[in-house]
């Protein structure tokens, strides 16, 4: 996959226009990654984040169908940001803009920046995006970072409550007390098992941290999904603009519904001690 480099001296950064997503994220200083890089380190999830039950929801009377994903048989899994072939609008040498565009007959009609900057100690990433179409639309947006973890990585964050996790990788029932197996409230060492919820209420800061070196992740966004692979050396903390299935529940929170012309960002930064 081809790449594009930034270097601020502190932080290295690799970029594919495939799917805006980077590839490595280093700490010169500790001479170690900050992202795990086997493919997609870090991704955009647009035009909604994870999955919708049944692939379609209901919006003011309409049944809407979601189109169908290349790499999943059920859902439009994280939308289609991340497999779409981005255009580099701009480059420096600790900085970069890639573009996109998408058009669907269920109403998705859109145009997305993605902005990643380094700065000092911190990747600073902002995503926007902006509907064409005639008629009303609901948005969501999402970051998929894979943070790597060492033998004595310890995850810290907090949050009001969790959904577990239920068939097809769909939530359950949202729950107000967390098991000791999905609590983060102090830090722990993620265990090597399947982990996949999201959780509502979280800071807006988290942290991953072992002997040598601190990573801390801020978004104002509300939900976080954390997605955990048994022997793999990976965590993913998710921030998210609405929580997973947002578009059939009530309300549809934390979606964002755009009319001609209007737009949504979500904005990320990952710093390093």
């Amino acid at each position: 996959m081809d790449a594009l480099t930034l270097n601020n001296g502190v932080l290295r950064l690799a970029v594919a226009p495939q799917g805006a997503s980077v590839l490595h994220l280093e700490s010169l200083k500790h001479n170690r990654p900050i992202l795990y890089g086997a493919q997609q380190a870090l991704f955009p999830m647009l035009p909604l984040a994870n999955r919708v039950a049944g692939n379609a929801f209901t919006l003011h009377g309409e049944k809407i169908a979601l189109p169908s994903s290349p790499v999943d048989e059920r859902f439009f899994l994280h939308g289609d940001g991340w497999l779409q072939r981005w255009t580099v609008e701009q480059q420096s040498g600790e900085a970069i803009t890639l573009s996109c565009a998408s058009r669907y007959d269920c109403g998705f009609d859109y145009a997305a920046r993605l902005h990643y900057r380094l700065v000092d100690n911190a990747l600073h990433a902002e995503l926007a995006l902006t509907h064409h179409g005639r008629k009303m639309m609901v948005y969501g947006l999402g970051f998929h970072p894979f943070f790597q973890l060492q033998p004595d990585s310890r995850v810290q964050f907090s949050a009001s409550g969790y959904w577990p996790e239920g068939e097809h990788h769909l939530p359950l029932a949202w729950q107000d007390t967390l098991p000791s197996a999905v609590d983060f409230t102090t830090p722990v060492k993620p265990a090597d098992t399947w982990l996949n919820v999201g959780y509502s209420g979280w800071s807006g800061c988290a942290l991953i941290e072992d002997a040598q070196m601190q990573v801390k992740l801020t978004s104002e966004a509300p939900w976080l999904m954390v997605f955990r692979q048994p022997g793999k050396p990976f965590i993913c903390l998710e921030p998210q603009t609405h929580p997973v299935n947002a578009h059939n529940l009530t309300g549809m929170p934390g979606l964002r519904a755009l009319q001609q012309g209007e737009a949504t960002t979500l904005k990320m930064v990952i710093q390093v001690n």
